[in-house]
């Protein structure tokens, strides 16, 4: 059995409602357990996160980057950093913010740089972008065209129910993608140096 852990940050609804449709995704991929952790809680989870096979990062995109909470979070691994504990472990992220732009990479590259410093391996979304031609529609997976991460919009003014069906389908199909490579990574997990 895999365990993919969701770690987030959910200022007004938009990110928990996009996390709980990564870990469906996850779900979906059969052996796969996917256990939700909001930011506040990761300290007291700590054992969770550490016995994961992957951890999926998620946080809104403030003022072009991390939430304050997220950022908290962040730095509080600071000692899961110094035990190695998520070394070679899988990661991957998502965001979302009311802007169909609002600077979500910058996000995501937080997100990438955490991972990558804890040596974790990065599994992006792995979906060609939708919605770029003439042909295209926001119904498209990946309407947003990411490929580092996930990305998802709401208009400011919607709450939850502003954002649109695709873009949790594109949770969803990250969610699945991180699960099957978690799976694969079990199987032929990267040799340990002595």
């Amino acid at each position: 059995m895999s365990t993919i852990a969701i770690v987030y940050h959910s200022g007004f609804g938009h990110t928990q409602a996009l996390a709980e449709a990564v870990a469906r995704g996850a779900e979906s991929v059969a052996g796969t357990r996917a256990l939700l952790v909001p930011t506040a809680e990761a300290e007291a989870r700590q054992a969770d996160l550490d016995a994961a096979d992957a951890i999926v990062f998620g946080s809104p995109t403030y003022m072009g980057g991390v939430s304050a909470d997220f950022a908290r979070f962040k730095d509080w691994t600071s000692g899961r950093w110094a035990a190695g504990a998520w070394r070679n472990k899988l990661a991957a992220g998502f965001t979302a913010s009311a802007s169909w732009n609002g600077d979500k990479h910058n996000t995501l590259y937080q997100l990438l740089t955490l991972a990558l410093q804890h040596g974790m391996v990065w599994v992006g979304l792995g979906l060609p972008p939708g919605f770029n031609s003439s042909k295209g529609s926001p119904d498209d997976l990946n309407r947003l065209g990411a490929s580092v991460g996930a990305m998802a919009q709401a208009n400011a003014d919607q709450g939850v129910e502003g954002i649109a069906a695709s873009d949790f389908r594109t949770m969803e199909a990250l969610g699945r993608r991180v699960a099957e490579s978690a799976r694969r990574w079990r199987e032929q997990p990267l040799a340990q140096a002595a």
